[in-house]
């Protein structure tokens, strides 16, 4: 259904200019002071020319308030957003992600994974509300923090979870551990270490789309890209170049901005001239969308217009959700750079307790139902980890498997094996 009959009922203001640094700004401070929501056609040529008139006329779409779900307004007898099963499709996913990654932290601190772990807790209605519209064809490129992605896109927990132990069985064949989660059978194109990293992968994916939609004239090629990334990225050049080559060819992409205020150790408010990330999708020609990312309802509408739009061949659309995670930066993170009545805030704001009040409150779903959710996701992550500890280690010849498109004469011997199978293959390098 189109955004344009969204009212927007509380605006949310932009940050004071000066303020005083001892004083955390935790409150909702991004979006615009706008009356209406909808996705703008961007001006042609012509019409930026004929006059200063016609370019002001250009307004770009503004922020989802908090109560848009209370007034939004459905056309069929009931005012409900969603049904009983798609409820229960949408906490399940959310329970999921959450209970994941609290299963995650544990194995972390037991010595079962290694190097950085970067959770997602918090974020959970982003991945949901976005993931969960998509068809399998569709693709999903992520970040560092991408386990929950991965989960939402359909990767089995176990094959997740036996990434992270680095184990055989992963869905990387444990090569690519926490930041490299990839799935060709899926189309998850993988998580990324390095920010901004991802963004042309995904502008890249999104071209192929078109190419053999258009080109090729492939039947069924409508396929959407969902790229993800941080607030800190979008101070990076390959932001800007992507959205200026989307928005030149119309490609079917949705940039996703998880703005979760913070990059690392730094605030989001100290590092970006101006923090309202979504202006920047109309000054290259696509709408741009500020939402409350601390609720699922309000983040899949956006997300429906916005990957529909790019399915009917419309273009881009940036979408900035304001969210927040509830843990460090990653697990090695004490977390000590926070302000605590800043995270009491948003813990307050749980995206997973207000949905469940809110399939309360419109009778979709019983205690009893939502209490057998989280059984079978504790369940289900007891049988990944049971999985994941079980299985084997990658292979030594796996080591070079990847590497080069033909090995040979590098990581083949001439008796055709593998040389790092070799006892001697480091052999005076244990000094390195």
């Amino acid at each position: 259904m189109s955004l344009s009959a969204t009212k927007f009922v509380h605006p949310i203001t932009t940050p004071p200019t000066s303020r005083s640094s001892d004083k955390p700004l935790f409150s909702t401070f991004f979006g615009s002071n706008h009356t209406k929501l909808r996705f703008n056609k961007p001006i042609v040529a012509a019409q930026r020319r004929s006059s200063s008139a016609a370019s002001t006329s250009f307004s770009p779409v503004v922020a989802v308030s908090s109560d848009v779900v209370k007034e939004k307004k459905l056309k069929s007898a009931s005012n409900l957003l969603i049904t009983k099963e798609e409820g229960l499709v949408l906490y399940e996913d959310m329970i999921l992600g959450r209970f994941f990654e609290d299963m995650c932290a544990q194995m972390y601190y037991r010595g079962k994974m290694f190097g950085f772990v970067h959770l997602y807790n918090g974020q959970e209605a982003v991945s949901t509300g976005f993931i969960k519209l998509l068809k399998k064809e569709d693709y999903v490129v992520s970040t560092y923090r991408d386990h929950v992605h991965a989960l939402s896109k359909g990767v089995p927990a176990r094959e997740v979870m036996s990434e992270l132990f680095g184990k055989a069985t992963g869905c990387c064949r444990g090569q690519g551990g926490s930041m490299h989660m990839f799935s060709k059978e899926y189309n998850l194109l993988g998580g990324f270490a390095f920010i901004g990293e991802g963004i042309p992968v995904a502008t890249g994916a999104a071209f192929s789309s078109k190419y053999r939609r258009e080109v090729l004239k492939e039947p069924g090629a409508d396929e959407v890209t969902l790229a993800f990334f941080g607030d800190g990225t979008c101070n990076n050049g390959q932001f800007y170049e992507c959205l200026n080559m989307a928005a030149l060819w119309k490609l079917p992409i949705v940039f996703v901005v998880e703005n979760n205020l913070w990059a690392i150790g730094m605030s989001h408010l100290r590092a970006t001239s101006d923090p309202q990330i979504w202006k920047k999708g109309p000054a290259f020609g696509m709408p741009g969308v500020h939402v409350d990312g601390m609720d699922v309802l309000k983040v899949r509408e956006v997300a429906k217009e916005a990957i529909e739009r790019a399915r009917r061949g419309e273009g881009p659309t940036l979408v900035e959700c304001e969210t927040y995670r509830f843990r460090g930066h990653s697990l090695a993170d004490p977390d000590e750079l926070r302000d605590p009545a800043e995270k009491a805030h948003y813990a307050g704001r749980d995206p997973i307790t207000a949905f469940k009040k809110y399939l309360f409150d419109n009778k979709l779903a019983s205690e009893q139902e939502l209490k057998a959710i989280d059984k079978k996701i504790d369940e289900l992550l007891d049988d990944a980890v049971e999985f994941a500890d079980e299985s084997p280690l990658p292979p030594r010849s796996q080591l070079l498997e990847n590497v080069f498109a033909d090995p040979k004469g590098f990581g083949i011997g001439a008796d055709g094996k593998y040389r790092c199978e070799d006892p001697k293959f480091t052999q005076g390098t244990a000094h390195v």
